[in-house]
């Protein structure tokens, strides 16, 4: 589907609008935070959490910004409405300043640079039904990514790795610490789950995905706990299954790291992924 329509600073313009000044040392150099988000029938879903995340991670980098978690709603309910999308995802960009900002809030793009929030309407790309059956194959790449905690457009390293994955032919790039730990995906969050006990890696090295945030919301109502805990990449098979999460991956079972094969037939994962599926059903878009 073709998008006519996004959303800069609050206001719906043409997409012919979308441009970007040559000037602009926000954008060359990344410095701003993004989030992606579902729609699904009309219907943006977490909008509430994947806001709070964008203005947290804004937060993190110390990017200025004049914009409300009301202003972000009323732009994103309006752009769906304009482009009439009724499945999609939605990029919302908020790149900072090169100067302090008006907190009038001038909504008009200045070659001063200031903070800008932009938001576009994209269309999904859903993962290959057989990968949620038989499972998907990962690579992995030594790589940390900065401040763990912001979701921010310094994207290099997990474009490379990601990258890398594709070539191989494979569905992410898990990342390793200098310890020998993995800690996410490129995009991705990962797990391991032995009985009904699922185990991540610490919290503290981690983006702590939105998907991940309603997973575990479903797995506890389901009788599952959490432990975190370090993973290395060669205790991984100990398990009785590994998977990772995301918007648009929602649960997706791991058949092999690296060319090291994993169990994908885990009952307490399937029941798991059947649980959230239902929950996604069912919650309207909201937790």
């Amino acid at each position: 589907m073709e998008f006519k329509y996004f959303s800069r600073n609050g206001d719906v313009m043409p997409i012919e609008k979308a441009t970007v000044p040559l000037s602009s040392v926000e954008y060359s150099y990344g410095f701003g935070v993004y989030e992606s988000i579902r729609v699904t029938a009309g219907v943006p879903y977490f909008l509430r959490d994947h806001i709070e995340r964008l203005l947290g991670s804004a937060q993190e980098i110390q990017l200025a910004h004049p914009f409300t978690p009301e202003l972000i709603t009323k732009s994103i309910r309006e752009l769906i409405a304009k482009n009439e999308a009724e499945t999609c995802n939605l990029k919302i960009l908020l790149i900072g300043p090169s100067t302090s900002f008006d907190k009038a809030q001038d909504k008009s793009l200045r070659a001063g640079g200031e903070a800008m929030l932009n938001i576009l309407c994209l269309n999904p790309l859903f993962p290959d039904k057989k990968l949620y059956r038989d499972g998907a194959h990962c690579i992995t790449t030594v790589y940390e990514r900065m401040l763990p905690h912001a979701k921010t457009l310094n994207m290099l390293g997990s474009y490379l790795a990601y990258r890398k994955a594709k070539e191989a032919g494979a569905y992410d790039a898990l990342l390793i610490d200098r310890e020998g730990c993995i800690t996410e995906g490129t995009r991705t969050n990962f797990f391991c789950i032995k009985g009904k006990t699922l185990y991540s890696p610490p919290e503290a090295r981690i983006l702590l995905g939105v998907t991940r945030k309603v997973l575990l919301k479903v797995a506890a109502q389901e009788g599952f706990t959490l432990e975190e805990r370090d993973i290395k990449l060669d205790e991984v098979a100990s398990y009785d299954a590994a998977f990772i999460t995301s918007t648009s991956t929602k649960i997706m079972p791991l058949r092999s790291i690296d060319g090291t094969e994993l169990p994908v037939s885990s009952p307490e994962l399937r029941a798991l992924m059947t649980a959230f599926d239902h929950f996604l059903d069912g919650c309207g878009g909201s937790l």
